[in-house]
């Protein structure tokens, strides 16, 4: 609560928490607050600018653009709110251990996390979404497996500047088994970093989520989902250019937030996300 307090404190921080707070309520409440059906086609209406009757006018297909920009986060926000503590879990468990553990291993797996990082991001995802599928199965473990390997060496950079202190020594001469020392002593002293490290890696999942939809391994249509409304309005920009700025300045509001929670979080924690942020 203290450092919620202290993030709340800086503008930034109340600003993005905010914005955060403003798409988790749509994500939540929208389907009982639009005014159409999402999936509703009315040809009459085809690229309608906004009116009293569609506040944001309609999409080439009569849609109106208000009720589909309000349900187009819900899948994006339900993937990576599952998938982010996956990847922070599993790579700050891995990393802590091998910044614990040292010497060849970690070397060795260090050298394979690199060389997961070399691979463009992009890639290894249509690799795994064209082999397997597109449902929310196979994207949440894909997110929670690909940005989890960063969180690798942000956890291991981490422990490496507790595990030469004399507690941990302390531990060691006890007889605490790894597990212990991980648990009591080195998890406390880098949940710091692993909190802001979780909310830059949200902000990541959310574009990789939405730039997969709007390359059409996202969400399939007619699902309303911010991605795939901008591949689909970016053909009539000169005729109807609501239809794609409706959900651009959605996921950028959302972005932006988050970004804001995790520059005021840093700063709430004491930590400098520029001297911190992974390589």
């Amino acid at each position: 609560m203290g450092v919620l307090r202290r993030m709340l404190a800086r503008p930034s921080g109340a600003i993005g928490f905010a914005f955060v707070l403003l798409h988790l309520a749509a994500a939540v409440l929208s389907p009982w607050l639009v005014p159409y059906e999402a999936t509703a086609i009315d040809a009459a209406l085809m690229f309608a600018p906004p009116d009293a009757a569609h506040w944001l006018g309609t999409d080439q297909l009569g849609r109106d653009i208000l009720t589909r920009t309000m349900l187009g986060g819900r899948e994006a926000l339900l993937v990576t709110l599952i998938a982010t503590p996956l990847a922070v879990g599993w790579g700050a468990l891995v990393g802590i251990h091998l910044g614990l553990a040292g010497g060849r291993l970690d070397d060795v797996l260090m050298r394979v996390v690199d060389a997961v990082l070399a691979l463009p991001w992009i890639l290894k995802m249509l690799v795994i979404i064209v082999t397997f599928g597109a449902g929310v199965t196979v994207l949440v473990p894909t997110l929670a497996f690909f940005y989890g390997v960063p969180v690798i060496r942000v956890a291991r950079a981490a422990t490496l500047g507790v595990v030469a202190r004399d507690f941990i020594s302390a531990a060691r001469a006890r007889g605490h088994r790894p597990g212990a020392i991980v648990r009591r002593e080195l998890l406390p002293n880098v949940l710091d970093a692993l909190m802001v490290e979780g909310a830059m890696r949200w902000s990541w999942m959310l574009l990789a989520f939405s730039s997969l939809s709007f390359l059409g391994f996202g969400v399939a249509p007619p699902t309303p989902d911010w991605g795939l409304m901008i591949a689909d309005s970016r053909s009539f920009m000169a005729i109807a250019p609501w239809a794609a700025m409706a959900p651009v300045l959605a996921l950028s509001t959302l972005i932006i937030g988050i970004n804001f929670v995790a520059d005021a979080l840093a700063k709430a924690v004491g930590l400098d996300r520029a001297l911190n942020a992974p390589h």
